[in-house]
């Protein structure tokens, strides 16, 4: 094999970095303002216009706001202004709350006053139709003539908790607490109702932005910002849609290698990329690409905004675990049993300790203590038997993050008992994280804020440990090394492309058999010797140029097997001649075209797997890897990567598959070429990132074979290229 490693170069590094830092620089536009104008402030504090400049009075803004209403010669106790025309500074930030049909007319009177950019609270643009796409369309206009940078319409504001800052300019009617971890949200409701978890949660936010319909400032320019931002540990999303998955992709491999990212995203539809026909396509699906796209690159995806909350609790706080051993201390054997399991079924694992773990625990706990993991310390243990037994667990080595239970005997006991965990995790110096379940409360115990160290505590030993698997996967992402995308030195790229150019010409959609051949074999992947044939005296002659045993093949259907258009093991021109005859009579008693056979050189032995791209109209090509042959959508055993594909991706997807013991030597069968699979995943995603005409492709079965891959059987769809494809 031919191939080179292709990471990111100094000069595309280079370049990134610019679009990078002038994504920031707009966005710092927003969040760090001297000078404000706040248009439809009124003078009803509940009012949103109101409401958001009373928010952003009561932040303590560092700088200058002044309000806007043609109507009042004084708003909330500050003098008013008709225009922004008539404030008397230059304006670096406008958040216009006015109705919908005034947007676009402020925004021209901001444009003529030199106004840097723009936040539109308003509703009623393309998010309801009608006349609401085509006010977006001008309000973008107008600031894409004048330079004028946009976050919204529809959407709740911005805030920046630094000191030095002060900027509320939202109206919820609860205040941002200051912290270390910055939310970006698609959904306004969902972002006040975060907001305030958040505060009720001790969990303090650096930014918070609400992004509305995204008309112009989008989720990659503010990941952007928050790339190099010195108030900002960890980053929340609740996103709805994509605006470009590739730079996403890019954004979050950067970012997340230095700060974890946590999202949920709404609408995981079972609808799959298309109505397609082959088995890739049907097995692939949207949102199956978005959990790859976020596996990849390092991002943890929550089912809900409560998970969400929980995994930012912890990694605001403590270290992400580097491995997937747990350990849990409790008080109460019966929940300990419950966080195991959760832990187990989420992929942790509870390890046996070593006899010097056990023994150190013995000295330390009552005789009735269990010193096994779970550590079950029984009911009476004190403050002094947790400190003791954090201390024990987590310097053995033997684990990567620790649970500490407690159910309070008595509800005085618990501060005793939360001052001595705070201790003792204090003194571990951030080795591995440790997270509590005090069963008393929801939230964090005074006694486990104090200090410099945070201990989040949850109100259940299960919330726990999903919670903690969420961060394992991401501390395992975060430690190993980046991979690289290779390039294939044999590929025939020109050639591959005139088999395709040549295809559209002829106004085929699926390629036919002998141009699927030629375009694999241009990516130097094997397939076997094939003979086309007319008919079934043409087909027996193929058979015997070919010599030893055959397959027969129909071509015309599309799931050649339940139709019986598949005859494995003939042998001589005689056999295959009357089985291509009767296979022709079935297929016309079925109603199924026939457009002639292939005579197949027969590969014996070997493991089936399934190798495809399905593309997905926002994530681009999907590359799929699974267990093939009749039985790939009835195990739906698939692993998925979007493209393109890493070396260290490929391995990871193959050894993911729930069929991998079968390439393995599986019962004492032949271990297969893992090797030569990874290689041939590598081979079809640079073919699918090369031809974007390429929207669908079937290799199934193919034939892992103990040297070797071969693909047996193989479709492609074609489609021409759209004009304005971002692929």
């Amino acid at each position: 094999m031919r191939r080179t490693s292709a990471p990111i170069t100094p000069v595309d590094r280079r370049l990134e970095d610019r679009d990078i830092e002038a994504d920031a620089d707009a966005v710092r536009s927003f969040l760090e303002p001297d000078v404000i104008v706040v248009i439809g402030a009124s003078r009803d504090p509940g009012a949103i216009g109101g409401r958001l400049f009373l928010n952003l009075l009561e932040g303590r803004f560092h700088g200058v706001v002044y309000p806007v209403n043609p109507r009042a010669t004084a708003v909330q106790g500050v003098a008013a202004f008709p225009s922004v025309r008539d404030v008397p500074a230059p304006v670096d930030l406008a958040f216009i709350a006015v109705p919908a049909a005034q947007v676009v007319a402020v925004a021209r009177e901001c444009a003529e006053g030199g106004v840097r950019a723009l936040v539109v609270i308003s509703a009623g643009f393309a998010e309801i139709g009608g006349e609401g796409p085509r006010r977006e369309r001008e309000l973008l206009e107008v600031c894409r003539a004048s330079g004028m940078r946009l976050i919204g319409p529809n959407c709740m504001g911005i805030v920046n908790t630094d000191p030095e800052v002060g900027l509320n300019g939202t109206f919820a009617t609860t205040a941002p607490v200051e912290g270390r971890v910055g939310f970006l949200s698609q959904s306004g409701a969902v972002g006040l109702a975060v907001m305030d978890q958040t505060a009720r949660l001790g969990l303090g936010l650096s930014q918070f932005v609400s992004v509305g319909n995204k008309a112009d400032i989008s989720g990659n320019d503010i990941l952007s910002y928050w790339a190099d931002d010195q108030r900002t540990d960890v980053i929340l999303l609740y996103l709805e849609s994509f605006g470009n998955p590739k730079r996403f992709a890019r954004l979050a491999r950067r970012i997340g290698s230095r700060k974890p990212i946590v999202a949920v995203k709404s609408g995981r539809s079972p609808a799959g990329i298309r109505a397609a026909a082959s088995h890739t396509a049907a097995i692939v699906a949207s949102d199956t690409a978005l959990d790859a796209l976020f596996r990849q690159n390092g991002v943890i995806r929550t089912d809900t905004l409560e998970e969400m909350l929980d995994v930012a609790a912890i990694l605001a706080h403590q270290p992400a675990p580097t491995g997937n051993r747990v350990g849990i201390i409790t008080n109460a054997g019966g929940l300990a049993v419950q966080c195991a399991d959760a832990a187990e079924a989420r992929g942790l694992t509870v390890p046996r300790f070593s006899e010097e773990t056990s023994a150190e625990l013995a000295r330390a706990l009552p005789p009735e203590a269990s010193t096994e993991d779970p550590v079950d310390m029984i009911a009476s243990a004190g403050g002094a038997e947790y400190a003791e037994a954090i201390r024990v667990v987590a310097r053995s080595g033997e684990v990567d993050a620790l649970v500490v239970i407690y159910i309070p005997p008595m509800a005085s006991q618990a501060p005793d008992v939360a001052r001595h965990i705070a201790e003792a995790v204090g003194s571990l110096d951030g080795t591995i994280p440790v997270i509590t379940a005090f069963m008393s409360a929801r939230g964090v115990p005074d006694e486990l804020r104090a200090g410099s160290v945070g201990i989040p505590s949850f109100a259940f030993p299960e919330q726990a440990a999903i919670a903690l698997a969420h961060t394992a996967v991401y501390g395992r992402w975060r430690n190993r090394p980046e991979g690289t995308v290779v390039a294939f030195e044999d590929v025939r790229a020109d050639e591959a492309a005139g088999v395709l150019s040549a295809a559209l010409g002829r106004g085929g959609e699926w390629l036919e058999p002998e141009d699927v051949e030629r375009l694999l074999r241009c990516y130097g992947i094997r397939t076997p010797a094939t003979e086309r044939a007319a008919s079934p005296a043409v087909a027996g002659e193929a058979a015997r140029q070919l010599g030893g045993w055959v397959v027969l093949k129909a071509i015309g259907p599309v799931h050649k097997t339940d139709v019986g258009g598949v005859r494995l093991h003939l042998f001589g021109a005689d056999e295959v001649t009357a089985e291509a005859a009767a296979m022709a009579r079935r297929l016309d008693e079925a109603g199924e075209r026939l457009e002639g056979f292939r005579v197949q050189e027969e590969i014996e032995g070997g493991v089936e797997m399934l190798v495809g791209v399905a593309v997905d109209p926002r994530f681009g090509p999907v590359v799929a890897c699974g267990a093939g042959g009749i039985e790939a959508e009835l195990l739906n055993d698939v692993s998925v990567r979007v493209s393109p594909l890493t070396d260290l991706d490929a391995g990871e997807m193959i050894r993911s598959l729930a069929t991998y013991p079968r390439l393995d030597g599986y019962r004492g069968a032949p271990m297969a070429d893992v090797a030569a699979l990874e290689e041939l995943v590598l081979r079809v995603s640079a073919m699918a990132e090369m031809h974007p005409e390429i929207v669908e492709m079937d290799c199934n079965p193919v034939k892992v074979l103990q040297r070797g891959a071969v693909v047996v059987d193989a479709r492609v769809r074609i489609e021409r290229v759209r004009s304005g494809n971002d692929r």
